[in-house]
This record gives C-alpha cells, sequence and structure tokens, in this order.
C-alpha cells in the first residue's frame, strides 16, 4: 500500500505498538512487559465480544533496514513491514507468517479479508499523518426521528412505560405531568402504580413509594409554612438516607432550589457557599452540625436525623404542615464540582427532558424494573443524583448505606438480593481488597450490574474485579457538568480495559483540537460532549467553553476505530519535561500492576533543568518490599525516559475527597482547609 507521506513519518508513528489498537480493529490494548535483548515485549488483547478475547505475548523489533518486525511468543506467528521510499509516497509492504494461529477468528479468514483489514488500518495511519477530521462519534442524535423511535421502544421494552393497565398509567403520567421528571415527579408517578412497594431502605427502615410520596409533601407545605417559596435556595449537608432524599423531593415540589454541599468539605469552605450563595436555611445531619455551628445567626437550621427534635425533618412533616400551591418553577438541585483542582462549583443540573435521559441509561446499562439497587455513592455527587433519579423511573427498591463499607457493602447485596451497585472506582478498589474467604462468604448472585462513575478505572483493577465477580462491571465517564459521556460495558472492558466505553442515546462526543477541529482517530485532543443532560451553567461562575452545542470537559483523549472513547489525562494535568508532552495517567496504570502497590498518585512539578518533572505518591500493601530504585527501573523498562517519575514518595494513603476521588493538588502543598479527612 503507498501513502502520500515521506517514510520518516511512518515510521515515526508505526515504532510505537500502542497506537496499534487506536487503527486497527480488533486490537484491543497494546501494553508494555519488558525490554530484552532482541526487543520489547508487549502484551497484546486481541478478539472482539463476538469472536472472544485472548492476550498474546510479542516481540517488536525495527530491523536495520528501516522496516519492523512482530513476532508472536506463543504461537510463534510473525509480522513484517517494510517502508520504502517512492517519489513522495511511502510504500508500505506487509508480510504475515503462520497469521491463523494470531487468534481463532483470524483462522477463519480469507487471504482477501486479511489484507483488507490491513488496508483499512493503514488508511486510518494515512487519515492521522493527514490530519483528518474523523474523531465524532454520534448515538442517535444525528436523527431525531429515529432517536424518538429508539427512546420510545427503549422504555417500552423495559417496562418504564406500559401500554397495560390504563388508569394506572394515566395516574404515572399524571405525577409527571404535575411535578415534571424529577425527583419529585418520580416518586409521585411510582406511588399512584406501585404505592405499597419499598422504595428506599436506610440504616433506620423503610419507605414505601406512597410514604416517600406523603411525607415529602407533608414537609412541603411545613417549609412553605417556614416561608420558604419558589425561586428561594436552601443547603442539604447530609450523608445517604431516606430524609434526605425527602428533603431535595419536597424542595423540587415547593419550587426552592438545594444546594447539595459535600459531607468532606470544611466549614471554612461551607461558609463560602453558604455567603456566596445566599442561603437561608441549612437542613444538616446531626454529626455535621459542627461544620454549620459558625454561620451567621440568621441561617435557619434543621436537622435531617433527628426523629424526636422539632426542628427535625420528622419534626416538621409531624407538624402537619399547610397545604401549598404547587410552583410552576420546579426546584433545582445544585451539584458542587469535586473541588479538586480549586474551589467547589455549583453547578445547576437541568430537569430531566422527558423519558430521554432515562433510555440514554438503559441504552448502555441493563437495568430491569422493580429491582433492588444498592447505592453507596454520595447522593450529593452526580452520579450517586443519577441513580436515584433513574431509580424512581424504574421503580426501584433502593438501598442508601450512610457510609460505605466494603463487607457491609456485601452484605446489603447478599441481604435484600440486590441486582445493581452504583459505586466510585475507590469503591471497586476497597471490595477487590477484601480477603477472598470474606468476598466468598456473601451470596452475590443476583449481582448483575456494578456502575461505577466519578473517576478512571484502572485496566488490572478492572480484570481483577470481573475474574472475581463476573462480565457485571459497567464504566461510565461523565462529568457534572455534561452528565454523562460515555459508558464501558463488561464486553468493552474485556477487549480494552481501559476504555470509557460508547455514547449512550442521544450523546455526542468530539476529540477535537486547539481551533476546535476535530482531529483524526487516534490522535489526543480536548474531549467535548454534547447531550440533552448538559448542565445549565455554573452558579457565579462563567461555563466552560463551548464548541457547536458541545461542552469542553477539561479532558484529553481520543477515540478509536470501534468508537471507543479513551481518558489521556486532564488538560491541567499534561507536563512538558524536556521538550516532550508527558502523562501522569499512563505511568500509574504502569505502577497499578505492581502487586506491591495498593494506591498511587502521579503529578508534574517544577524542574530547572527539564521545565517539569513526575512525581510518584505511592502507597505501599503492607508487608510489601518496594523502594524507589525499583519503581524508577520498572518505569523506564515499559515506558519512555520521561514518564520516569524523579521523585518517589510513600505514604500511608492518598488524600481523598468525600467521592474517593484522589485530590491531587494536596500532595504538592496546596490548599488543605478545602477538604476535611476523607472516610477511605
Amino acid at each position: 500500500m503507498d501513502l502520500p507521506v515521506a517514510p520518516e513519518s511512518v515510521r515515526e508513528l508505526l515504532v510505537d505498538p500502542q497506537l496499534y489498537p487506536r487503527i486497527f480493529a480488533g486490537v484491543g490494548a497494546c501494553e508494555q512487559l519488558e525490554t530484552l535483548l532482541d526487543g520489547l515485549t508487549w502484551l497484546i488483547r486481541i478478539g472482539t465480544p463476538a469472536t472472544g478475547v485472548s492476550s498474546r505475548r510479542a516481540i517488536f523489533r525495527p530491523d536495520r533496514r528501516g522496516g519492523l518486525q512482530l513476532r508472536c511468543l506463543e504461537t510463534g506467528a510473525l509480522v513484517n513491514v517494510r517502508l520504502r521510499k517512492r517519489d513522495e509516497h511511502t510504500r508500505l509492504t506487509v508480510t504475515f507468517f503462520g497469521a491463523g494461529r494470531i487468534h481463532p477468528a483470524v483462522a477463519e479468514l480469507s487471504n482477501t479479508e486479511v489484507i483488507a483489514w490491513v488496508e483499512a488500518g493503514l488508511h486510518r495511519l494515512g487519515e492521522l499523518l493527514s490530519g483528518a477530521d474523523t474523531s465524532v462519534v454520534v448515538n442517535g442524535e444525528d436523527r431525531p426521528l429515529r432517536r424518538r423511535a429508539q427512546v420510545a421502544g427503549q422504555i417500552m421494552s423495559t417496562g418504564v412505560v406500559r401500554p397495560l393497565r390504563p388508569i394506572r398509567s394515566v395516574k404515572q403520567i399524571g405525577g409527571l405531568a404535575k411535578w415534571g421528571f424529577n425527583l419529585a415527579g418520580g416518586y409521585a408517578a411510582a406511588a399512584a402504580y406501585t404505592p405499597d412497594r419499598i422504595a428506599v431502605i436506610d440504616d433506620r427502615g423503610s419507605r414505601t413509594f406512597r410514604e416517600m410520596h406523603d411525607r415529602s409533601r407533608a414537609l412541603a407545605g411545613a417549609m412553605s409554612g417556614l416561608g420558604l417559596g419558589p425561586g428561594d435556595a436552601i443547603g442539604l449537608l447530609s450523608r445517604n438516607h431516606a430524609e434526605m432524599v425527602e428533603t431535595m423531593v419536597a424542595a423540587g415540589k415547593l419550587g426552592v432550589d438545594v444546594f447539595l454541599l459535600n459531607a468532606g468539605l470544611s466549614a471554612r469552605t461551607i461558609e463560602d457557599i453558604v455567603q456566596r450563595h445566599r442561603l437561608t436555611s441549612l437542613f444538616a445531619d446531626q454529626e455535621l452540625v459542627p461544620l454549620i455551628d459558625y454561620l451567621h445567626p440568621d441561617i435557619h437550621r434543621y436537622l435531617t436525623d433527628a426523629p424526636d427534635a422539632d426542628d427535625s425533618v420528622d419534626g416538621l412533616i409531624a407538624q402537619g404542615g399547610k397545604g401549598f400551591r404547587a410552583s410552576s418553577r420546579r426546584g433545582r438541585l445544585i451539584v458542587l464540582t469535586s473541588g479538586t483542582s480549586g474551589t467547589p462549583k455549583g453547578a445547576r443540573r437541568p430537569h430531566p427532558r422527558g423519558f430521554a435521559t432515562i433510555a440514554a441509561l438503559l441504552s448502555r446499562i441493563p437495568l430491569r424494573m422493580n429491582e433492588t439497587m444498592v447505592i453507596p455513592a454520595p447522593l450529593f455527587h452526580t452520579w450517586g443524583l443519577a441513580a436515584l433519579q433513574l431509580s424512581t423511573a424504574l421503580r426501584a427498591t433502593v438501598v442508601l448505606p450512610s457510609r460505605f463499607d466494603a463487607q457491609d457493602c456485601l452484605r446489603l447485596i447478599a441481604e435484600h438480593r440486590a441486582s445493581t451497585l452504583i459505586v466510585v472506582p475507590t469503591m471497586v478498589q476497597r471490595i477487590l481488597d477484601l480477603p477472598l474467604e470474606v468476598r466468598t462468604r456473601y451470596d452475590l448472585s443476583s449481582l448483575r450490574v456494578v456502575a461505577s462513575c466519578g473517576a478512571p478505572l484502572a485496566g488490572p483493577t478492572v480484570l481483577r474485579f470481573m475474574d472475581a465477580f463476573g462480565d457485571v462491571l459497567y464504566n461510565t465517564y461523565g462529568s457534572t457538568e455534561v452528565s454523562w459521556a460515555s459508558i464501558a460495558t463488561p464486553a468493552d472492558l474485556r477487549v480494552s480495559p481501559t476504555t470509557a466505553g460508547r455514547p449512550p442515546l442521544g450523546t455526542r462526543v468530539s476529540v477535537l483540537d486547539q481551533n476546535r477541529k476535530a482531529v483524526p482517530i487516534g490522535a489526543i485532543g480536548r474531549i467535548y460532549v454534547g447531550n440533552h443532560m448538559l448542565f445549565d451553567g455554573y452558579v457565579n461562575c462563567p461555563p466552560p467553553d463551548e464548541a457547536r452545542g458541545l461542552l469542553d470537559t477539561g479532558d484529553l483523549g481520543y477515540l478509536d476505530v470501534a468508537g471507543r472513547l479513551f481518558i489521556a489525562g486532564r488538560d491541567d494535568e499534561m507536563i512538558i519535561s524536556g521538550g516532550e508532552n508527558v502523562f501522569p495517567r499512563p505511568v500509574e496504570e504502569a505502577l497499578s500492576h505492581l502487586p506491591q502497590i495498593s494506591e498511587v498518585a502521579v503529578v508534574g512539578v517544577p524542574d530547572q533543568e527539564f521545565g517539569q518533572r513526575l512525581a510518584a505518591y505511592i502507597v505501599k500493601r503492607e508487608g510489601s518490599d518496594l523502594d524507589p530504585h525499583m519503581i524508577r527501573t520498572y518505569i523506564r523498562h515499559r515506558l519512555s525516559r520521561f514518564s520516569v517519575p524523579r521523585d518517589i514518595v510513600f505514604l500511608p494513603s492518598l488524600p481523598r475527597g468525600e467521592t474517593g476521588k484522589v485530590v491531587k493538588r494536596l500532595l504538592t502543598g496546596g490548599l488543605s482547609d478545602n477538604l476535611a479527612p476523607s472516610p477511605y
């Protein structure tokens, strides 16, 4: 095959096998293992969900004539690549020896099919060199009529809306029409359809859908009697429990905005948020009251979890609040950004627009009606809140532990025969860290979906979890600002363990350059996302950059040939060391393979000689033997020399926010008063 570029440009790309999974279909991942005398050893994942996935070790070696050779150690299969200059073109000659031994699916292909596969990959290589604008993937958004049909089909097939029992269906739609497609409307609709089904189970008891609807209506009346009304804003500082949910629902019915305050914030940060956003009242758990003790006395305070107190949620409900007029203005839920890079910002979450929100998530995660969902992920976090909102449409029973404990989480799944677990990545790791005899103590056969979101999952963690618990893991990539962007199914993760997956229904993902033009497939750029759940802007802060209706996530990444998204890292995390662009995440991924390491975070720090360098902060497993020299040698054999961390710091734990995300600025002496000690 001829490419209209110089051989040097082609060779510069081909010498990096990590490019191959991006442009050759069926190559899921390529990971460097070690450097040997006769070349580099790589572990290559080959196959598709349909054909099965297997790993092969291969030696990759450039030859003296400027060509390349790839030899499979398990099967002896060999691939030779020769490059020759032809005028202003490069002629590539690719020869396979024993191709059928690479993978069982390859053995069934004809020579013509193998040639077509190679040509397709090399064509993408040419697009990469020419700068073709191909990094755009859309799921249904470009065909509105078809997407509406897909939405309708999704909610009907799942049972969110049933064509039978017309009286109940009318009541269900009536609740949504009165209160909207939000928590208030969701609980009202579920109460009309299955009033006696258990809606919420927490550490203190349970509530039916009818009780949730009636209690939140009484609480809304009591709030109205306190002078709260449409357009007012309150703060909610609470861990997961039924009264937290009732407060959000009641405020929504009354048209009051609710700021969901992170339970890990410091008193100083909470005071700043209350003043900046002029919150008139605060609803807080008893254990979190010390965080609001020093607020101005004009700020009214109510307890969420004190059933015997008059100034509590239960006390207000018991007063039998007066009736209130339902507001045409829907109360908003304001979610705070994580604050890992500065002061948290309030992001106004939009009200779900019809059933499309539900259909989008169901298009990638196979949730079912009338099942049980355990949500240890905090409800003040976008992911936990999204799962709660989805649960009302599915009429799911939601189990809300106030704190996450890995073993207790397994107990709750077994006790309630839960089918779904909603977690953040730290929780996935904590469950894996449990001794095998503890994990096998609980019957988890009911578990079909473990949905994680909030931070990247390391590839080794993904594979270990699915090997231990089955192919039940779903990795969701999104943010407070864009909601979801992509979801990786277990099939995606088996092929490419580090992928963030594909966009759900109604979502567009583009990877753009600095001029807001799409980059080629396989090239790294800024990730932009468009869907009907983009946030409505920050409160008192300018919005992120926007391009053609797509919102800038602040992340860098790329799309592969299969339309899967991969995250390279935050745009503010990339460093330039000695003129080379270096991302911390590949170093974190490589170190996560070491069994001696429990947790790792890599950050960039200033360097007089190279401008910047990497520093690795590591938590060793108990009893492990590991020193800085071993770590540097390991990385030097797997990645470029610029990726070798000069600074190695061993810590007893990493600083984390309440959702488990590592707060990297605290590692390098950033502001330390923004987050309280983490429960993780």
